[in-house]
């Protein structure tokens, strides 16, 4: 894959693939591991500790901001802070800070996470979305975390919610895709914040809360 990457990154940049092709032509490259190592050898910098350090290092600062959120943010954003008192553990909360990040930008967490029953997975009408697949027997844990993009299952058993937003911005950064519109704030704070990638260029919301942050 890394004597191969010149030859990826001119098709996938120049050519434009659609995802189906592009697995087809690149199979290995929809694996846990090559996302990650894609990533890196786009950006040079290790993807997953590069989030998690960094989300965890803001995770105080968030939850002070998100805390004192009002109007129609503030109001979703509190059911899910609550849960923070219910459900301990770190991944719990990684996934609630981002479920408040979304909500915080007046985008949906709906627009990003999909659940859906393990018979009925409904990806082909996907063009960006993270699928919770869940069993009858077991409502609350998801059985798959599955990445769907243009309507095909491009990476299985990502493990963990907050798993999976990581490895979409690997796949996003891979193929060369648009952040979905409907999600722009809350992707540009991954790149931008998160990532520090090209991190002189926030949209306005995305460097309103910045500010916030920095100033706590």
């Amino acid at each position: 894959m890394d004597k191969t990457f010149a030859v990826r990154r001119l098709e996938v940049v120049h050519d434009g693939p659609s995802v189906q092709d592009f697995m087809e032509r690149w199979p290995a490259l929809f694996q846990e591991d090559q996302v990650k190592k894609e990533f890196r050898r786009i950006t040079a910098i290790p993807l997953e500790s590069t989030f998690l350090d960094k989300l965890d290092s803001y995770t105080p600062q968030l939850l002070s901001v998100m805390r004192s959120k009002g109007g129609v943010a503030g109001t979703k954003i509190r059911p899910i802070l609550d849960t923070l008192c219910q459900v301990h553990g770190i991944e719990h909360q990684r996934y609630a800070v981002i479920c408040s990040l979304i909500e915080y930008f007046g985008e949906s967490n709906d627009d990003l996470f999909l659940k859906c029953q393990e018979n009925d997975r409904s990806s082909q009408s996907q063009t960006v979305k993270i699928l919770l697949v869940y069993t009858q027997d077991d409502p609350v844990d998801p059985v798959d975390v599955v990445l769907a993009i243009d309507g095909a299952e491009v990476l299985t058993k990502c493990g963990s919610k907050t798993k999976a937003c990581i490895l979409l911005m690997g796949l996003i950064y891979a193929l060369n895709l648009e952040y979905p519109h409907q999600l722009k704030n809350t992707f540009d704070f991954f790149q931008k914040v998160i990532l520090e990638l090209d991190p002189k260029r926030l949209l306005n919301k995305v460097q309103t809360l910045k500010t916030k942050l920095l100033a706590k």
